[in-house]
């Protein structure tokens, strides 16, 4: 019994994941924010469904410039992830995971979305609001890690 508590749980807190993500769309794009309604970059958006689920962000938010992947070449996004959240292995993606993608293989990772259902997704980009969009063949070749929230 208690394993399907725990499932329980679990399950209720991915829904609860997907629920917010959903909730910020159409928030417009604006970098560095997070303020659903207002504005939003990639990472504002999994900062703002942070909030929403867990709680206070865990760490200030650095300073970053919309090329900082291309001019650091640190994987600034996966620590942060590794420190925050729990890595998931990408062939067992689940809905409210937080997905990390590398735009070319040799940079580093440097967009982030929710998956809210096994093929869509939810993200920002620049010059648009945040959308639900197809988890397409060129998304999954371009995903590069994985994390669930604790206790997802």
């Amino acid at each position: 019994m208690p394993d399907n508590d725990l499932r329980a749980r679990q399950n209720e807190l991915r829904a609860r994941i997907v629920a917010e993500a959903r909730d910020w769309i159409g928030t417009p794009y604006l970098h560095r924010a997070s303020c659903k309604g207002q504005g939003a970059d990639c990472l504002g958006l999994v900062r703002g469904v942070w909030r929403a689920i867990a709680g206070e962000e865990p760490e200030a938010l650095p300073a970053y410039a919309a090329d900082w992947a291309e001019a650091t070449r640190a994987e600034q996004l996966v620590e942060a992830g590794r420190r925050h959240l729990v890595p998931v292995p990408l062939d067992r993606l689940r809905p409210g995971d937080v997905l990390l993608f590398r735009w070319r293989a040799h940079l580093p990772a440097k967009h982030a979305a929710i998956l809210v259902t096994p093929d869509r997704m939810v993200h920002a980009h620049d010059g648009a609001a945040v959308a639900e969009v197809h988890f397409a063949p060129w998304w999954r070749r371009h995903l590069a890690f994985a994390f669930a929230f604790p206790g997802a």
